[in-house]
C-alpha cells in the first residue's frame, strides 16, 4: 500500500485548529500516533479523508511548517487560551461565508439602487457613549419601556434583531459554520464579529451563546457598525477590555440596554447584589453579567465586588446552559442563520431571474428547488 510522506507539523496543526483531540483522531484513524511520530506515513486515501475531517486544503500536507492564516479583519479578541491565538477553521470559513453573502447583498444594493446608511462610519471612540447610544435608539426606534414590555429574552432579542434588520443592518446568527451542522461554533472562541459597510453593514452573532448574551454581543457589534470598524470581538458585560475601541463598545452596549439612568431610578438598595442581578436582568430582560457591569458603572458595587460576582455568576450560566434539542423549524432557522433581511433579498432576486438558483442554494444552504419554494412561502416573498 503506497503512502505519502505527509509535514507531521501540519498533520498536528490541521487537527489543533479542528480541535480534535488525539483520542478522536486515533478512533478515525487507527494509525494517528504512528503519523505524528513519524513511525508511519499515511496513505493518499487516508490523507484526503484527513483533509476533509479537518477542512484543510490537501496541499497544506506537504509543506515544510503550517502555513500562517491571518483573520480577514481586525482581531479585537481578549482570549488568554494560547491554543485560540490560531483561528480555527470554523471561524475562518464562518468569516468568509458572510464576506461573500456580504459582497453579493452590496452588488445587489446597488442594482436595487438602495441609498447608503450614513450611520456606518458616523461615530469616534471620542464621542460619549450616551451620544452614541441614543443616536443608535433613533435609528433602530428603540425603546427600554417596549422591551420590557415582552416576556422572555428571546423575543427581546427577536426585537432587538427586527429592529437592527429594519434599519438596514444584515444580522446572521448561528451555532454551526453554513448551515452544517457537523461544525459547531465554539463561544469560547468567539462571540461575534462585525463587517461594516455602507451599502451591506452586518453582524454575525454566534447561535450558541445564551440569548440574553447574544443581546449584549449584538449591541457590542452594533457600536462597531456605528464606528465604521469591522472585527471579531469576544464582548462580555463583565469584561473591562485593555483596547480602547471594546471598553468603549462595551460602554454603549451597557448604555443601550440598561441605560445608568434607568437602573439608578429601580434600584434597591436594600437587596443584596445577586438578587439585585437577578431582579433586574428579569426587569430589562438583558444578561445578569449587564446588570452587575452597571452596578459597577454606577459606583454600587467596586471592581473587587464585579470580579468576584462576576466569576460566579459565569459558572452558574454555564451551568444552566442546555443544548437547544433537535434542529426546530428550518424556515425559521434560515431566516436566523442567514438573516430574514439577506434571505429575502437572495429569493426575490433569484424568483425575478438576476440570480442563478445554483448560487441562490448556496448562499442560502439548500439542495432542493421545493425547499426554496417553500422557504419564499414561509418568508413572506412568495404568496
Amino acid at each position: 500500500m503506497n503512502t505519502v510522506a505527509a509535514s507531521i507539523s501540519v498533520l498536528r496543526w490541521a487537527a489543533g485548529r479542528a480541535w480534535l483531540s488525539d483520542d478522536k483522531l486515533t478512533n478515525r484513524f487507527r494509525k494517528w500516533p504512528l503519523w505524528i511520530s513519524g513511525e508511519a506515513q499515511p496513505t493518499l486515501r487516508q490523507l484526503e479523508d484527513f483533509a476533509r475531517l479537518t477542512h484543510t486544503p490537501i496541499g497544506y500536507f506537504f509543506l515544510s511548517e503550517p502555513p500562517e492564516l491571518a483573520l480577514p479583519v481586525p482581531d479585537f479578541r481578549t482570549l488568554s487560551h494560547e491554543t485560540m491565538m490560531e483561528p480555527s477553521s470554523a471561524l475562518l470559513d464562518t468569516l468568509f461565508i458572510c464576506q461573500h453573502r456580504q459582497d453579493w447583498f452590496r452588488d445587489h444594493a446597488r442594482i436595487q439602487g438602495m441609498p447608503a446608511h450614513d450611520f456606518v462610519g458616523s461615530v469616534t471612540v471620542s464621542d460619549r457613549p450616551e451620544s452614541v447610544t441614543l443616536a443608535i435608539k433613533q435609528v433602530l426606534n428603540l425603546s427600554i419601556a417596549e422591551r420590557r414590555q415582552v416576556s422572555t429574552w428571546t423575543d427581546a432579542l427577536r426585537q432587538l434583531i427586527a429592529r437592527t434588520e429594519d434599519a438596514g443592518v444584515l444580522v446572521m446568527v448561528s451555532s454551526v459554520v453554513g448551515s452544517n451542522s457537523h461544525r459547531k461554533l465554539d463561544v469560547n472562541e468567539f462571540r461575534g464579529f462585525a463587517l461594516a459597510d455602507k451599502l451591506a453593514p452586518l453582524v454575525f452573532l454566534n447561535g450558541a451563546d445564551s440569548k440574553a448574551a447574544q443581546m449584549f454581543t449584538l449591541a457590542h457589534e452594533l457600536a462597531h457598525i456605528w464606528l465604521g470598524e469591522s472585527g471579531i470581538s469576544d464582548p462580555s458585560a463583565g469584561q473591562l477590555p485593555e483596547k480602547q475601541i471594546e471598553r468603549w463598545c462595551n460602554r454603549v452596549a451597557a448604555e443601550l440596554l440598561l441605560p445608568l439612568e434607568e437602573l439608578k431610578n429601580t434600584h434597591n438598595r436594600d437587596a443584596s447584589v445577586p438578587e439585585e442581578m437577578q431582579r433586574m436582568a428579569r426587569l430589562f430582560k438583558v444578561s445578569t453579567l449587564v446588570v452587575l457591569r452597571r452596578l459597577f458603572d454606577a459606583g454600587v458595587i467596586d471592581e473587587a465586588t464585579l470580579w468576584q460576582y462576576f466569576r460566579v455568576e459565569v459558572e452558574r450560566i454555564r451551568s444552566l446552559e442546555r443544548s437547544s434539542g433537535g434542529g426546530g423549524d428550518f424556515y425559521k432557522t434560515l431566516g436566523a442563520r442567514t438573516g430574514k433581511r439577506f434571505a429575502r433579498a437572495v429569493l426575490s432576486s433569484t424568483l425575478e431571474g438576476q440570480t442563478l438558483f445554483q448560487e441562490a442554494f448556496r448562499m442560502l444552504g439548500m439542495r432542493k428547488t421545493s425547499t426554496f419554494y417553500d422557504a419564499a412561502r414561509e418568508l413572506g416573498v412568495l404568496l
